[in-house]
C-alpha cells in the first residue's frame, strides 16, 4: 500500500466549486472531488502553519499546550512511526518555516526530504544593497509591519520576498513548480514498490500571490488601474470594491495555478493506474480571509470559517468510495491517526484524533464537538451547526504560558529575557514522564482577543457568521463540552483561568451569567463613567493605554480626559481616539504602531 499526501497553505474552501465558489477556474479540484470524498465538515485544530503541522504530525492539539514551535522531544510523530515500522516516508516541500528556528524537527521525522527555496521571505539568496520595492495597496502597512519586525529582532520577510522574486523569472524556477516536480519524480521512481508515504506540501496559495502571468490572465482587473498588490496585510479592511477584487484575483490566480500542478498528481495516478492502491489525501492547513468580515488575513480576527472551515479530500483504495460527500464532523487530528491504519501500524494512545476509514466508508461520526484556536487566543468549539467562540475572562488575556522543551518562536529562539524565570512543570499525559519548560507568555501581545468577547453563531442559518446569538443557555452547553476536551487533551490549568471555566466545578447558567457581569465591571476605565462609548471606541481607548508605557499610562489617560472638554454629548467616537493619538508627542514609528493596532482595536467582529 502507498500513501500521498498533496498539502496547500491558506487554501480558502469557499472558492472552491465543490464548497460553492462559482468564479475560480480550477478544473482539476472539480476533477479531485470526482475521484475522492469530499469532506463537508472538516475544521482546523491549532493554527497557524506549524501548529497545524504537529498536529499532523502527533494526532492531538497543539494550541492549548503552547505557540508556534517544532516537533518536541516526547512527540509521537507519524511519518517517523511509519518510518520505523517499514514505510519509507518521503517530503517534497517549499514550505520555508520547516528551515526556520520554529520547524526545524519536522522534516527530519521523514526517511528523506528535498526542499524548494525562494517562498515569501525565505532569506535564500544574499544582496546587500537593499531591492527596489514597487508601491502597492498596503505600502504604508507594510513600511509598518517592516519597523515592527525590525524592532523586534525578526528578518525583514518582505524584503527577502523582494529579492528572491529576481531569481523566479520563469515558472519552471517557481518554487511551486520545483516543488511538484520533485513529488512526480517520486512518484515516477518509486511506482512499483509498495510501503511508502509521499507528503507534497507547498506554500501556496499563501500570501504573497505570487503566480505566472498564464494565470493572471485568467482573471483581468477590468476596474482597476492601481498598482500590482498581491501581499495584503493582517489588518482590516480600508480598500474600495475594486481594490478588495484586485487583490482577490491575485489569490484566484495562485489557486489556478495549483489547481494545474494538482492535476500533475492526478494525470500520474491515472496513467499508472495508482488507484488501486494508493491512499490520497488533498488537505491544507487552514483558510484565509480575503475582504470577508471586513479583514485581511488570519491571527488577528476572531477565527471566522474562512479560516477554520477547511477543504480535506481523501480516496481510500480499500473503500473505493469516490464522488460522495461526508456532513460528519473531522478535523487535522484525524490525519495522523488515519495514515497509521491505512498502513495497519498501531495508533499510538496519545492521539487523540481519529481514524476516518468509518467516516469514508457510510459518514459513521468520529466526534459530536471539535475545538480550534490560535495559542492565547478565543478557545473556539464547533458540533457543525453552532459555532462557540470564547474570549478570555477579562482583558489581561491571563495567566498564559508555553509548555516546552523547545524554546523556539517562529524564526528565532526565544530570547533570554524570557527564560529568566522559567519553572519546571510536572509532565503532562502525553510528554511521556518528560517535565516541560514553563515559560510565561508576555502580555502585550501581537492583539487582545478579549476586545471582541465570546460569539455564538448557529451556522445552519447562519454560514457566513453575520448574526451573533444571545443565548446564555447554548453558550453554557458549548463551554461544557469545551471543559470535557480540555480535560481530555490534559490542558494547562491556567487555561481554565484565562478562560474563566472553573477547572473543580460545573459550569453552570447562574455562573456563566455572575462571570458576564464582572467581566462588564473589570472593564471599566477609572474617570470614564459619565462617557458613552462609540462601538470599538472603548477597546481603542483601552488598547493606547495597555499598548503605552506603564509609566506614562496615567498621565495619557488625564490628557485624554482634557481633550474631551469639546465633547457636548458625552459620546466618544473612533475619531475622538485616533485624533488624540496622532497628538502624542511620540516618534513617527510608535505613531505608525500605534495607528496600527488601534485600526484593530477598533474592530469588535
Amino acid at each position: 500500500m502507498k500513501a500521498i499526501m498533496l498539502m496547500y497553505d491558506s487554501l480558502n474552501r469557499h472558492y472552491l466549486p465543490c464548497y460553492g465558489g462559482s468564479d475560480v477556474k480550477v478544473p482539476n479540484f472539480e476533477r479531485l472531488a470526482k475521484k475522492t470524498v469530499t469532506f463537508d465538515n472538516c475544521y482546523a485544530g491549532s493554527l497557524p502553519c506549524m501548529p497545524a503541522r504537529r498536529e499532523l504530525h502527533t494526532g492531538r492539539y497543539n494550541f492549548l499546550h503552547r505557540s508556534w514551535g517544532p516537533v518536541e522531544p516526547y512527540d509521537d510523530s507519524m511519518p517517523e512511526i511509519l518510518k520505523k515500522n517499514g514505510i519509507y516516508t518521503h517530503m517534497v516541500s517549499d514550505h520555508q518555516h520547516y528551515w526556520e528556528d520554529g520547524g526545524c524537527t519536522y522534516h527530519t521525522r521523514y526517511s528523506s526530504w528535498e526542499i524548494a527555496r525562494g517562498q515569501e521571505g525565505d532569506q535564500w539568496k544574499g544582496q546587500v544593497r537593499e531591492p527596489e520595492v514597487p508601491d502597492t495597496l498596503f505600502s504604508e502597512k507594510t513600511k509598518f509591519m517592516t519597523s515592527l519586525m525590525k524592532k523586534m529582532g525578526v528578518t525583514n520577510i518582505h524584503r527577502h520576498d523582494d529579492i528572491n522574486r529576481q531569481y523566479l523569472d520563469t515558472e519552471d524556477k517557481m518554487p511551486q513548480a520545483v516543488t511538484f516536480k520533485n513529488g512526480l519524480a517520486f512518484m515516477e521512481t518509486n511506482r512499483d514498490d509498495d510501503n511508502w508515504f509521499l507528503q507534497i506540501e507547498t506554500f501556496d496559495p499563501h500570501e504573497p500571490f505570487f503566480a505566472p502571468e498564464r494565470f493572471k490572465d485568467l482573471y483581468p482587473d477590468v476596474d482597476y488601474d492601481g498598482p500590482l498588490t498581491d501581499w495584503p496585510p493582517y489588518a482590516p479592511v480600508d480598500q474600495g470594491p475594486h481594490e478588495i477584487n484586485h487583490v482577490r484575483n491575485q489569490y484566484k490566480a495562485l489557486l489556478s495555478m495549483c489547481d494545474d500542478y494538482l492535476g500533475l498528481v492526478l494525470d500520474m495516478m491515472d496513467k499508472y493506474d495508482m488507484w488501486k492502491d494508493t491512499m490520497l489525501i488533498v488537505n491544507t492547513d487552514h483558510g484565509f480571509l480575503l475582504g470577508e468580515h471586513d479583514w485581511w488575513g488570519k491571527g488577528v480576527m476572531p477565527i471566522y470559517n474562512e479560516i477554520a472551515h477547511t477543504p480535506f479530500f481523501v480516496w481510500d483504495p480499500r473503500l473505493q468510495v469516490k464522488n460522495e460527500h461526508r456532513s460528519s464532523l473531522v478535523q487535522t487530528i484525524d490525519i495522523a491517526p488515519t495514515l497509521l491504519d491505512f498502513f495497519d501500524v498501531k495508533i499510538p494512545d496519545s492521539m487523540m484524533g481519529k481514524p476516518l476509514k468509518g467516516v469514508i466508508a457510510d459518514d459513521s461520526p468520529v466526534r459530536q464537538y471539535g475545538l480550534f484556536g490560535f495559542h492565547g487566543s478565543h478557545i473556539n468549539i464547533t458540533d457543525g451547526k453552532y459555532l462557540y467562540m470564547r474570549g478570555p475572562a477579562d482583558r489581561s488575556n491571563a495567566p498564559l504560558y508555553d509548555y516546552t522543551l523547545m524554546p523556539t518562536h517562529m524564526r528565532s529562539m526565544f530570547h533570554v529575557n524570557e527564560l529568566q524565570n522559567i519553572e519546571l512543570e510536572e509532565p503532562f499525559d502525553f510528554t511521556k514522564g518528560c517535565r516541560t519548560m514553563k515559560i510565561e507568555v508576555k502580555k502585550g501581545g501581537f492583539v487582545n482577543p478579549a476586545q471582541y468577547g465570546s460569539k455564538l453563531f448557529d451556522l445552519s442559518k447562519d454560514p457566513n457568521q453575520t448574526i451573533e446569538l444571545d443565548n446564555d443557555a447554548l453558550e453554557v452547553t458549548c463551554v461544557q463540552a469545551m471543559k470535557k476536551i480540555m480535560q481530555a487533551n490534559d490542558a494547562p490549568p491556567e487555561q481554565y483561568v484565562r478562560m474563566g471555566i472553573p477547572e473543580d466545578r460545573d459550569y453552570t447558567l447562574d455562573y456563566h451569567r455572575q462571570l458576564k457581569k464582572e467581566i462588564q465591571e473589570s472593564e471599566a476605565i477609572p474617570g470614564m463613567e459619565h462617557y458613552t462609548f462609540e462601538l470599538g471606541a472603548y477597546n481603542q481607548l483601552y488598547t493606547l493605554l495597555n499598548t503605552s508605557p506603564e509609566n506614562r499610562r496615567e498621565k495619557i489617560l488625564e490628557d485624554f480626559k482634557r481633550s474631551l472638554d469639546r465633547i457636548s454629548n458625552k459620546n466618544i467616537t473612533q475619531e475622538d481616539i485616533m485624533v488624540f493619538a496622532n497628538k502624542l508627542p511620540i516618534s513617527s514609528e510608535e505613531k505608525a504602531m500605534t495607528g496600527y493596532f488601534l485600526g484593530i482595536a477598533g474592530r469588535h467582529k
